[in-house]
């Protein structure tokens, strides 16, 4: 969702489009956005006012997404919806005065937004030796994580918190992101028939960085973590699994297996179906809403157009960035 509404930014607005934090953190993506145009900053205050911007996919503080509404006409929330749904929680248990157990990694762009949301009443933990470090909390206690979390990671956290604090509260339905914990499962059923694994994806990536643990502790001798085929090793012998991060594209990760070229051929594991489906954000809805009216106004033709994102759910984020390099002539 957050690839593909970057992709419409950069349609719409000439260059160039800003986007606060990396928009996913992958770097073949990032890169290829900065071919189109799109300046990635750390802070606001280098996007001119009135310069279109985005918000990454990871969720942004309350009043960074606040004073970025008011320095732009076309600014566009890319926040994941699984992320919005933990800022929800943060905000609501907060407010009923609880103090929040936040699982996280310390300085990843979603931890950095969540904790945002209430900074008095989180308490961020890494692992579980942490939760020793913090004092004794009375009054009621919530346990909220981080949606990229590895799920052998969390569920042993989970387990400390719950002896620690038994009436502690947590999400009915689990936060990880879908996204991560298929992967996961994947990647279990692929190390323990792998001689090595080969992971996609970037070190900043916290679901990449989870694959690469998973696939270790579940029997991979050797495991490797790469951006793109160059970084392949030279020699890799025995079964090869592969795997990727949620926001690596397609087309890398069949440019990793075509490298390999393996000698017995390729054998698929399917461990779940995905059919989620995240529309764009509304404020960007709406902009394309208008431009639609816009034009039909200019040229005088029947109303009634079609949205231009109503096949939205038809077109894969990494088809539809590639789709627009190719328009422009931009190299992969």
């Amino acid at each position: 969702m957050a690839i593909k509404s970057l992709t419409w930014m950069v349609r719409i607005f000439d260059p160039p489009v800003y986007c606060y934090h990396e928009i996913v953190h992958n770097k073949v993506v990032v890169a290829r956005f900065e071919r189109l145009g799109v300046k990635f900053v750390n802070d606001i205050s280098e996007v001119p006012p009135g310069s279109p911007i985005m918000l990454s996919a990871h969720g942004s503080a309350p009043e960074l997404v606040e004073a970025v509404r008011g320095m732009s006409k076309a600014s566009i929330n890319a926040v994941c919806p699984l992320v919005t749904k933990v800022h929800h929680e943060v905000k609501v248990r907060s407010n009923k005065g609880y103090s929040i157990i936040y699982v996280g990694h310390r300085g990843h762009d979603e931890a950095i937004g969540t904790t945002a949301i209430a900074p008095d009443s989180i308490r961020l933990i890494e692992a579980e030796e942490d939760l020793n470090q913090i004092p004794e909390i009375t009054g009621p206690v919530a346990v909220i994580n981080q949606t990229t979390l590895s799920m052998d990671e969390w569920s042993g956290i989970r387990e400390s918190v719950l002896r620690r604090y038994p009436d502690v509260w947590m999400a009915n339905r689990s936060d990880l992101c879908f996204a991560t914990t298929n992967r996961q499962l994947a990647v279990r059923e692929i190390a323990k028939r792998s001689n090595t694994v080969v992971v996609i994806g970037s070190s900043n990536s916290s679901n990449t960085v989870a694959l690469e643990k998973t696939a270790r502790r579940y029997g991979a001798k050797d495991v490797f973590r790469v951006n793109d085929p160059s970084e392949l090793p030279e020699e890799i012998f025995g079964v090869v699994g592969v795997t990727a991060g949620a926001s690596a594209p397609e087309d890398v990760v069949e440019a990793i297996v075509q490298k390999l070229n393996p000698r017995d051929g390729i054998e698929e594991v399917d461990a779940t179906q995905e059919n989620e489906y995240f529309p764009p954000p509304p404020e960007l809805r709406d902009l394309l809403k208008a431009l639609v009216a816009a034009v039909t106004v200019a040229l005088l033709a029947p109303g009634g157009a079609n949205s231009p994102v109503e096949n939205d759910s038809k077109h894969g984020a990494a088809q539809t960035l590639n789709a627009l390099l190719e328009k422009r002539g931009a190299t992969f």
